[in-house]
């Protein structure tokens, strides 16, 4: 074949351009493409938008929509509940002193037999839980829109005017008098000029990922002694370094040195045994290639245990996280910030949303450290998120719920779990039907009048 034979041919497998279009990356891709300006559909106005369908965002929804506002729902997956359900988590941490949503949730999760209860914990099933967050919407009358993330917001004059968002309906503008960040990574009080804060100060190391994946073919009472919360009536206090031991003698180290099975009913288990280490969680190609690693290497300690035989024998995965696990995004100033001292001194608030018993922590932020749970300094005492740390300090207008609230990194790290976050998720949004309703920004209500609409 000549030279010219050749780069024809290469030219109709489509060699030739891909070579092209390197060549021209060289020239163009690094420069800034100036998108031209154009009119963005205001698809729909609200009283309250919520953005970010997880606990927290769930939770803001329905105090909002039953305190009488029009309520809009925000979520980037395609299903309501965020780490509960695409993140596969399995298991609700601090509700066991908590009233009001997460007692409602767990009950209807109760009538349906997909509840596991430990000791303060309670496991569920993804699906079960997924069809419950849905149902319990619609009946609110929250409107839900799926597979939609916050792109940008307009906030002129430091109002919150518009969230923008991206979807296959393309880039559509969404109105409200008042919104919730429930995003987790604060997306929406970033895209509308909010500071904020991120991983450890002095560092800005953040906690590592996890993947999750639901794991079945194991009996329960053949490996109650490597399972959270069967292994401890038995009098076995150390699970999850028996299961890195049998990991271990598989041939196989996770990169979690804590590495978990929680057994959630009827054979089906949940196992988070995988950290990835200094990823972004505002970074879409760091989250790419965390999730790929997770992945790999979740199937590859289930691999491997397989390979014991024994009661491991039949062990299989039926499903990996959709969404890894992100423990730490951005802190998002509010008017008063969670610290490590309120958690030393178990502070007391007038306007306290809830009442956080979850200790400090950290999972590591260095492996070259240590692979597990740091010890911290700081030995956290009951204590009470206020109102105040809920509100956005740079933006009028705008809440926050969930692990993006504002606090330090000793803080988050206590009050980020989901029970605390459907809590302030309530809160936010009972906060947001009233100040829609009265037309009055959530920084000038008063605590008790946000307090008596949710004992409604």
């Amino acid at each position: 074949m000549n030279r010219r034979m050749f780069l024809h041919t290469a030219a109709a497998i489509g060699a030739a351009p891909r070579l092209l279009l390197s060549a021209a990356n060289e020239d163009t891709v690094m420069k800034p493409y100036h998108e031209p300006a154009r009119d963005v559909p205001v698809v729909e106005r609200a009283d309250v938008l919520v953005a970010g369908g997880g606990p927290a965002g769930v939770a803001a929804a329905l105090a909002a929509a039953r305190r009488g506002a029009t309520t809009r729902l925000i979520e980037a997956n395609g299903c309501l509940g965020g780490t509960w359900t695409a993140g596969l988590l399995s298991w609700i941490l601090d509700s066991g002193n908590k009233k009001g949503i997460i007692k409602e949730i767990i009950a209807e999760l109760e009538k349906r037999g997909a509840v596991a209860r430990y000791g303060g914990d309670v496991g569920y099933d993804v699906e079960t839980m997924k069809l419950v967050l849905d149902e319990l919407c619609l009946a609110a009358g929250v409107r839900v829109q799926l597979h939609t993330r916050v792109a940008a917001a307009h906030a002129p004059d430091g109002r919150l005017g518009l969230a923008i968002t991206e979807s296959k309906s393309g880039r559509q503008a969404w109105a409200a008098d008042v919104f919730v960040d429930a995003t987790g990574d604060g997306d929406l009080a970033a895209r509308a000029g909010c500071g904020s804060d991120y991983g450890r100060e002095g560092t800005g190391q953040a906690q590592p990922m996890s993947v999750i994946c639901l794991v079945t073919g194991i009996a329960p009472e053949g490996v109650a002694e490597f399972v959270r919360g069967l292994a401890e009536p038995k009098g076995e206090r150390n699970p999850k370094g028996r299961l890195k031991a049998e990991m271990e003698r598989a041939g196989v180290s996770p990169s979690y040195a804590q590495p978990t099975l929680f057994y959630i009913r009827d054979g089906l288990f949940c196992m988070m045994a995988n950290h990835e280490y200094g990823v972004a969680g505002t970074n879409a190609a760091q989250l790419t290639e965390a999730t790929l690693r997770g992945r790999a290497e979740v199937h590859k300690l289930v691999n491997a245990l397989r390979t014991l035989g024994g009661v491991w024998k039949d062990m299989r995965i039926v499903a990996t996280a959709e969404h890894i696990g992100v423990r730490e995004g951005r802190r998002v100033r509010g008017l008063y910030q969670v610290t490590a001292d309120d958690l030393a001194s178990g502070a007391r608030h007038d306007d306290a949303v809830c009442r956080v018993n979850f200790p400090v922590d950290v999972h590591s932020t260095d492996p070259k450290q240590d692979k597990g749970i740091t010890r911290e300094r700081v030995r956290a005492k009951p204590y009470d998120i206020p109102y105040r740390a809920l509100v956005a300090k740079d933006v009028t207008g705008l809440l926050l719920a969930g692990r993006c609230i504002s606090g330090d990194f000793i803080a988050h790290s206590s009050y980020r779990v989901t029970g605390n976050a459907v809590a302030m998720g309530a809160a936010a949004g009972a906060a947001a039907a009233l100040a829609a309703k009265s037309n009055r920004p959530p920084c000038e209500l008063p605590w008790p009048e946000v307090q008596k609409t949710l004992s409604l």
